[in-house]
């Protein structure tokens, strides 16, 4: 699968000044991570799930009972291809002791292998058993044979392209946790602005009534001023008359 050149800016000058703002500040941009890996990883479901389509289109149907051995031999070949990439890397980098303990397992599993493999060719004819029965790699969209030997095996699960997929799909998992926490994050902080905000416009208008209340207080007092005011000159121009 060719992807072809990268659209993005590849700077390590950038990368470097992106971590240090990101620790003072979130930037958001794991959102953004995350929507590319997703669509990224749904490009190559897809393709997993059309190539088990053609598949079962296109090999010859067999019972379940069949279909399990064969499963069980295909399980066992990844088994061995994984081991085999592990040893080769253990043994790039030095570790020569490890890379043999490995190698000693790769036996034990070939063991169990070659056993399934009786198992699944005495279950069906022999002109059928020699047709390469096929599987579709759930990690990178790959073909896989149930008589591929080890180098293919080595060749595959230590290549580029299956160790890629799996790096992205380890890093879309750890993306999504962080994705979740800056949501949670933005959430909460959201609410404690709108309670603030909340509490702000509530003081506000305790304010406003309590000076709505004052000048109410005022006006009555002003007006009960007036009234004793009035009801005074008034008694006194009655007395004035009298006298």
């Amino acid at each position: 699968m060719d992807l072809g050149e990268c659209t993005k800016i590849h700077d390590l000058a950038l990368r470097a000044d992106y971590e240090i703002a990101s620790k003072e500040r979130d930037l958001f941009f794991e959102l953004d991570a995350v929507d590319h890996l997703e669509t990224f990883i749904a490009d190559c479901d897809r393709r997993t799930e059309l190539a088990k389509k053609r598949l079962a289109e296109t090999q010859e149907e067999i019972s379940a009972e069949v279909a399990a051995k064969a499963e069980k031999v295909h399980e066992l070949n990844e088994e061995i291809g994984k081991l085999l990439a592990k040893a080769e890397q253990l043994g790039a980098e030095g570790n020569v002791d490890e890379a043999q303990k490995v190698l000693q397992e790769v036996e034990k599993v070939r063991t169990r292998k070659k056993d399934a493999e009786e198992e699944y060719r005495n279950s069906m004819p022999a002109s059928s058993f020699q047709q390469q029965k096929l599987r579709v790699c759930e990690v990178c969209s790959a073909y896989l044979g149930l008589h591929d030997n080890d180098r293919r095996l080595a060749d595959h699960f230590g290549g580029k392209l299956h160790l890629g997929f799996i790096q992205i799909r380890e890093k879309l998992d750890q993306l999504k946790v962080h994705a979740f926490w800056i949501s949670s994050c933005v959430y909460f902080r959201s609410r404690s602005r709108d309670r603030r905000r909340r509490r702000s416009r509530s003081s506000s208008r305790d304010r406003r009534r309590s000076r709505s209340r004052s000048r109410d207080r005022k006006r009555r007092h002003r007006s009960r001023s007036r009234s004793r005011s009035r009801g005074h000159r008034h008694s006194h121009e009655q007395s004035s008359r009298h006298k």
